[in-house]
């Protein structure tokens, strides 16, 4: 009977009698679980591939990445998309994230709230998602109707559909243009998918997330260029990543991020290139803003 439950339902195995388990070994299941995870996301780096390349098009076209899940599902894609302003300085807007219940969600479970398919179209709707956006709808089961909705209307739209679940042949697997289905399997305590599903999930969402910020441009070989000097720790990051590029003291990092406007990308092409900060951020806006690209103009 267990074989006809989602694989995120079935009883694991490995946790038979982890009730009983003294503590180091309740530890020792639950981490050998885990390791599991990260494999099972290996399996889908093509279809993550995939899904990635759609979602950056659609970025070069102005267009936006939103996340929409419920529970723990909707609670990632909250946690990732939050996390793109700090990190990288897209703009609020770019990276949105829908979780089934609104902000009170976030720490509360909403009862019904995930039920409804209408109001996944509704919360889309709301926020102006149109055919240039991109969408990644997030359920483990792959059955939440809240985010079956979403899907649905953004293929209405002619939009950009990701469905990334950990049950395979789920209803989001069939519905969304580039599923990705990691097979975490059952989970330690029998259906909390905020463990092993939430971890899965997690790891291709920052996956999703990177790798769209390396494509277009917020990324210079492994650094993050374009970091939003909001205080001290930031500041000191910033010199640091200026430093490392150019070769120049801290001391003239510091200036000539000061000189820039506190913008490392024009920071570093007033160094590497002597430039003027106009004439930097000019360089810069010609390669829509891919610091790499702008430098090696220099070398041509």
């Amino acid at each position: 009977m267990t074989n006809t439950l989602p694989l995120t339902e079935q009883r694991n195995e490995c946790s038979l009698g982890i009730d009983s388990a003294s503590s180091e070994e309740i530890l020792r299941i639950i981490n050998a679980g885990d390791a599991t995870v990260s494999q099972a996301v290996e399996q889908e780096i093509p279809h993550i591939t995939r899904a990635l390349d759609a979602i950056v098009k659609q970025w070069h076209q102005g267009g936006r990445l939103f996340y929409v899940g419920a529970g723990t599902s909707g609670r990632l894609g909250v946690l990732d998309a939050s996390e793109c302003p700090p990190t990288f300085s897209t703009p609020p807007e770019r990276v949105q994230a829908i979780i089934a219940g609104g902000q009170e969600a976030l720490q509360n479970a909403v009862e019904g709230a995930e039920d409804r398919p209408e109001d996944g179209k509704s919360a889309l709707q709301q926020r102006g998602f149109d055919a240039t956006d991109s969408l990644v709808g997030i359920a483990a089961s792959g059955s939440t109707p809240f985010v079956l909705g979403a899907v649905d209307h953004a293929n209405q739209l002619g939009a950009v559909t990701v469905g990334l679940s950990c049950c395979p042949g789920s209803a989001l697997e069939l519905a969304a243009q580039f599923p990705i289905t990691p097979l975490a399997g059952p989970e330690i305590i029998t259906g909390s998918t905020r463990m092993k599903a939430g971890t899965a999930q997690k790891l291709v969402l920052n996956m999703l997330s990177t790798g769209l910020m390396i494509q277009t441009g917020y990324v210079y070989n492994n650094l993050m260029v374009n970091l939003h000097v909001k205080n001290n720790k930031l500041a000191e990051r910033a010199v640091r990543i200026i430093c490392t590029v150019t070769g120049c003291s801290p001391n003239a990092a510091h200036d000539s991020l000061q000189a820039s406007g506190e913008q490392v990308r024009v920071s570093i092409v007033m160094l590497l290139c002597g430039l003027g900060r106009e004439q930097a951020e000019q360089r810069l806006t010609r390669y829509n803003n891919n610091l790499r690209m702008a430098l090696e103009e220099s070398r041509e």
